[in-house]
């Protein structure tokens, strides 16, 4: 098989962490996993946990267009792997195979995800890591409107307001004109 991602180099089998079978590019690094390979060995070896290395740093290639599935050359879906890692996997639902790029392997790891990998597939997962980002840039957009004072404290008054027995009736009150009270 022709890599889906470099277009050079050829996919040869291999071991990910001397683990589960996959195909990895010659030239650049990347690596094509069965899903089916990999749930087959995680069911044989359900207490293992991948450890991530003393690597200081993890460089991980993305390739930003779609790719071609290395199998049937249909097109792909990205897959987001969590709101803080714009890193995204590329999945061919027609062969269950996913895609990594050189070092997305190790950023999972790392991550402590590698022991999910077939759980981010799933819809949960990514309609979860878009609540998550949606939440996230909410958060930032009001810390950059606010201040970072200003939006600690509108927090600790939405939470007393939250969880007082009077909630409701605050809530009036403050949005009541303050010449009615």
């Amino acid at each position: 098989m022709k890599c889906t991602a470099c277009k050079t180099g050829r996919l040869v089998p291999s071991f990910l962490e001397a683990q589960f079978r996959c195909h990895t590019c010659e030239e650049c690094g990347g690596n094509w996993i069965l899903i089916e390979d990999y749930v087959s060995w995680k069911e044989r070896n359900p207490t293992f946990e991948f450890k991530a290395g003393c690597v200081e740093e993890i460089v991980a290639d993305d390739t930003r267009e779609a790719l071609l599935c290395p199998v049937t050359g249909g097109l792909m879906r990205k897959f987001r792997i969590s709101k803080d890692i714009p890193h995204r996997m590329d999945y061919s639902a027609r062969v269950g195979g996913v895609w990594l790029d050189k070092g997305e392997w190790e950023l999972l790891v790392a991550e402590g995800l590698a022991g999910s990998l077939n759980a981010v597939l799933t819809e949960q997962w990514q309609q979860k890591v878009k609540l998550d980002s949606s939440r996230a840039a909410l958060t930032q957009m009001y810390r950059n409107k606010f201040g970072d004072d200003d939006y600690e404290r509108a927090k600790e008054v939405r939470d007393w307001i939250n969880n007082n027995a009077n909630s409701e009736e605050l809530r009036r009150f403050i949005l009541l004109d303050p010449e009615a009270a």
